[in-house]
């Protein structure tokens, strides 16, 4: 291991209390629900986009009791346009045991924390870090960048075994003083640096604290770390949203299945070919349907090609409703605005 421990460990310390985030809105607090919000939203999302809806969640649900009592759809449509979606839903899902089992208090170890919904092994180590000053290691995709580089750790992090290793040599890593100060500002001073110093691409290594005993700095190939062979391949897909309104302006709309893209939201019927979507419609209003534009929405992993397909005058002259009209129905603007939909979704429906 390139450095002792115990010097890698008080660099970070040092560097994050002179130079790394000290002013973010879930930062210089214990409150786990706060700290936890944060986490969850924080994962594959850059500060920037979390900051707005961080402060919405909070004026709506300020404690994780009020998130507990509240309606899944309210929580989705909170969450609309943050992307992920099964993150509001492990979200409402963790609140609900926490109230319902730890009577409203978040556990404080991290096995306790890993058992609830959404809730892995780094967020499970970031909350106890941060709340209840637990010597637990983390490994976001931020952090991981870090550690790989300045240990020169080049196994494959496809292979379990490797990730194995990682995990015990970041906790070889951690303070083992003053734990309930050191080891906040640790957590955090790793994630910033993975988040403004160490980047993927052109890492600013003259300006890291890690600088003098990182193997990838001195060798001058960070780029290389971390390694990872296994990649998902891309996929594409093209989707037919068929927009029906009435004329009274409501939208039929369907909430779609719990699992695959855009699980558990409301959305115009979704069909798999432009043939599929007019055998949907009854011959005579062919001709009256309306192409509006086409445009890609892009995923993690996929991207959707959606072709949205206008038919006004409500259920006449079509075929049949959605396939479980139990999840389905007619929703007037001011009552679709407050369900959970896809961020693209509510924009077309907003631009009709």
């Amino acid at each position: 291991m390139s450095g002792a421990p115990v010097e890698i460990a008080a660099q970070v310390v040092r560097w994050q209390a002179e130079h790394g985030r000290n002013q973010l809105p879930w930062q210089n607090t214990r409150d786990a629900y706060r700290v936890w919000l944060s986490e969850i939203m924080l994962q594959q999302t850059q500060v920037v986009t979390v900051l707005e809806y961080y402060a919405r969640f909070l004026a709506r649900f300020p404690d994780v009791r009020q998130l507990a009592a509240a309606p899944q759809d309210e929580v989705l449509a909170l969450w609309s346009g943050l992307g992920y979606y099964s993150r509001a839903r492990n979200l409402h899902r963790c609140a609900q045991i926490v109230v319902a089992e730890h009577g409203g208090e978040f556990p404080r170890t991290v096995h306790e924390l890993a058992a609830l919904p959404g809730i892995g092994r780094s967020t499970a180590g970031a909350i106890a870090a941060f709340c209840y000053g637990v010597r637990a290691p983390i490994l976001d995709a931020n952090v991981r960048r870090v550690l790989t580089r300045v240990l020169g750790f080049g196994a494959d992090l496809a292979e379990a075994r490797n990730e194995r290793a990682l995990w015990s040599l970041a906790e070889a890593l951690l303070p083992n003083t003053d734990l309930a100060s050191t080891m906040p500002r640790y957590t955090q001073g790793l994630m910033d640096l993975g988040a403004g110093i160490c980047l993927p691409r052109s890492p600013c290594c003259m300006l890291c604290p890690l600088q003098p005993v990182c193997v990838a700095g001195r060798a001058g190939d960070a780029e290389r770390y971390p390694v990872r062979t296994r990649k998902l391949k891309r996929r594409a897909e093209a989707w037919w949203l068929l927009l029906r309104q009435d004329g009274a302006g409501r939208l039929w709309l369907e909430r779609r299945a719990s699992a695959g893209i855009w699980a558990g939201l409301y959305c115009p019927p979704v069909y798999a070919s432009r043939r599929d979507l007019e055998e949907a419609l009854m011959p005579e209003v062919l001709p009256e349907v309306q192409d509006l534009p086409a445009f890609t929405h892009v995923l993690t992993h996929r991207d959707l090609h959606l072709h949205p397909v206008l038919v006004r005058g409500g259920a006449a002259g079509l075929a049949g409703h959605c396939r479980d009209t139990s999840a389905a129905d007619w929703f007037a603007p001011g009552q679709w605005q407050a369900l959970g939909l896809p961020a693209p979704v509510r924009k077309l429906l907003a631009a009709l």
